[in-house]
Formats: C-alpha cells, sequence, structure tokens
C-alpha cells in the first residue's frame, strides 16, 4: 500500500528537503555543514583544470560546481558557500583552479561572479526554476552570464586589454561548454527533485 508524500513547499531548494535536528541550533548546524560542503566542493571541481591556448583563463569544473551550489543550496547559504569560497582563497586556501590562491590572478574576477551568480540561480531556484530541464537549463545560463558579467570586465581590467580582447580571451572559448554543462544540469537537478522531493 502506498504512502502519502510528504508535500513540498513551492519555495523550498533541495538543501531544504535535507533532515536537520528538531531545533534552531541543530538548523543552524546543517546550515553551516553545506555552505562549508558547497565551498569544498567548489575548489574539488576546481582541480579539474584544462589550460587554453593563449588564455589565462583554464577550462575547470568550478563553474558548473559554482553553479550547482546555488541553485541547491539558495540564495542566502549558496553566497555565503561561494563567498567562503573566494575569500578563503583569497587569504591562500589552495583551492582555485590547478592548486592556485591569492588575490593577483587576471581570472578572479570569475570566481567573484560565483557569489553573484550563486545568489541569482539561488533566487530562480526559489521559485521553481530546477524543477524542469528547461527552467534549469536557463537559470544555468543566467547564471553563467553572471559570472561573465564580473570576470570579462576584470580580466580586461587585470591584463590592461579592451573589453572585446578580454572577450575573446576569456568568454568565447569557453561557450560551447558553457551549453554542455547547462544541459547536464537541466538533465540532473529535475531528477534529483524525482528522488528526493517525492518521497
Amino acid at each position: 500500500m502506498a504512502t502519502a508524500s510528504t508535500p513540498v513547499p513551492s519555495r523550498a531548494v533541495l538543501a531544504d528537503l535535507l533532515p536537520a535536528a528538531g531545533t534552531r541550533l541543530g538548523a543552524q548546524a546543517r546550515d553551516l555543514a553545506l555552505v562549508a560542503s558547497g565551498a569544498a566542493l567548489t575548489g574539488l571541481a576546481a582541480q579539474l583544470s584544462v589550460n587554453v591556448p593563449g588564455s589565462p583563463v583554464p577550462v575547470t569544473g568550478q563553474t558548473f560546481a559554482a553553479l550547482l551550489v546555488g541553485t541547491a543550496l539558495g540564495t542566502r547559504r549558496g553566497v555565503a558557500s561561494l563567498g567562503l569560497y573566494l575569500l578563503a582563497g583569497m587569504a591562500g586556501v589552495p583551492w582555485f583552479a590547478e592548486g592556485s590562491s591569492g588575490w593577483s590572478m587576471p581570472s578572479l574576477g570569475y570566481a567573484i561572479g560565483f557569489v553573484l551568480a550563486a545568489g541569482l540561480v539561488g533566487a530562480l531556484a526559489r521559485r521553481g526554476a530546477d524543477r524542469s530541464p528547461a527552467r534549469t537549463a536557463a537559470a544555468m545560463v543566467l547564471g553563467s552570464l553572471a559570472i561573465y558579467a564580473v570576470g570579462v570586465p576584470y580580466l580586461a581590467f587585470a591584463l590592461d586589454v579592451s573589453l572585446a580582447r578580454a572577450a575573446e580571451l576569456g568568454l568565447y572559448p569557453y561557450l560551447v561548454g558553457d551549453a554542455l554543462k547547462a544541459a547536464l544540469a537541466a538533465g540532473a537537478l529535475p531528477v534529483a527533485w524525482k528522488l528526493l522531493g517525492r518521497r
């Protein structure tokens, strides 16, 4: 005999479905663990790195991880998680691409953009944007645009080149990969909702 599933709030994100102790302290402990885990996942994904000839910006898994973290955790926790990733990396934790850290690299703008993107996709997820393939893909595209909106101008400033040249170095070579990441997320996140949200 089938049991009735607990209805999922319409403004929930995936992280809200994870159990926490029935106290405020328990919920805070869960959120802290999620924030730290999201930062660590992004740092781990950043080590999946392939250099692009002629560009100081490698292809990495961190963009995909940052967007997933923001979507799964929601705005507040997502921003906190990617903010932790950014600040700890700037302070010396070697979890930027290729085990780098610090604040002098020309690609730092992309890591700053991760924080903005996490807030954006987290807010979209609160409105159900991660529950269908088409809406998930659209959210990932918007999140990627938010990253480039910070990363490309920062790259132009850091290298002292024009914005057009920065786009040639740090935008156009990555569009196909971003499309593939959006497609992967569009498949994975709605499936995660089916597994976790319809118990």
